[in-house]
């Protein structure tokens, strides 16, 4: 017998930062919704992490396995950044473009609606842990 965990709220979660972001990574703007998660600024598991779109982003597969993972960060001022080992490291192109590129760079898309966007709050908190190394 094996027990899981299901997030209920996941599909209005993931539809509803869609909709925000229009289909749309916010790090680099890849439009194939195939290819895009609706990702946790703080994840749920955390007091502040709630099923909101101000607590959502929608990154690619790419940049939310990074994000997870503190080799991407964002700031509140909404600027990515990328690991310092990682900017010094040499590797193929999905490295150089897909990361190192994106450093000191601001976000690319965001909701135009400005009560959807990341909460600074939570962006702070999240950014914390990347700055802590996890």
């Amino acid at each position: 017998m094996a027990e899981t965990k299901r997030r209920l709220h996941q599909p209005v979660f993931r539809a509803t930062v869609m909709r925000a972001y229009e289909t749309r990574c916010t790090v680099c703007a890849l439009g194939h919704g195939e290819l895009l998660d609706a990702a946790h600024i703080v994840p749920d598991s955390n007091e502040a992490g709630i099923a909101s779109v101000n607590n959502g982003l929608a990154l690619c597969k790419i940049h939310h396995a990074a994000y997870d993972v503190n080799i991407l960060g964002i700031t509140p001022e909404l600027i990515v950044e990328i690991r310092k080992d990682l900017l010094d490291e040499i590797d193929g192109p999905m490295l150089q473009h897909g990361l190192k590129e994106r450093h000191g760079q601001k976000l690319m898309v965001l909701p135009p609606t400005r009560s959807e966007r990341p909460d600074r709050d939570l962006l702070a908190i999240s950014y914390e842990r990347f700055l802590s190394g996890g």
